[in-house]
């Protein structure tokens, strides 16, 4: 039997998260290590590497997945503007072996402007769980 992923422990609870939405076929948590603040991974409940090993029904959950997220953090960042990206496989930078759509939200004068310059040497530190549990409930605390 292959170990599980870090997503599938995620979503058996077995590793905590803080959740931003869920639906059918799909899990929202925010990033540990965010490229800017609601960087937020939106996962399928199957646990396959690539887009293509979804179903149509599974893609379609997903992708309801991600517009919904997007709806959660455009009333929270009040933009209508986010980068969406997916790193399919790992020659593509996917570091998890599971499917997971990143929604960052967009605001002016976020210092982001292009994939290339949201991604650049990014520190490695400890992720500020406190931080991130307030903002995952103040997304969540209108929905």
């Amino acid at each position: 039997m292959a170990e599980l992923t870090l997503f599938q422990r995620i979503l058996s609870g077995e590793i905590p998260s803080h959740k931003i939405a869920s639906g059918e076929g799909w899990y929202a948590f925010l990033d540990i290590f965010p490229r800017r603040e609601g960087h937020t991974l939106v996962i399928p409940t199957t646990p396959v590497q690539r887009i293509a090993e979804l179903t149509t029904l599974e893609r379609s959950q997903l992708m309801t997945g991600v517009s919904e997220v997007q709806s959660l953090l455009s009333s929270h960042f009040q933009t209508s503007d986010f980068t969406v990206l997916v790193h399919d496989g790992p020659l593509a930078g996917q570091e998890v072996p599971h499917v997971h759509v990143h929604v960052l939200p967009r605001t002016p004068r976020d210092g982001g402007s292009t994939l290339a310059a949201m991604w650049p040497n990014s520190p490695v530190v400890d992720p500020d769980h406190g931080a991130l549990q307030a903002l995952s409930s103040s997304i969540t605390k209108g929905a």
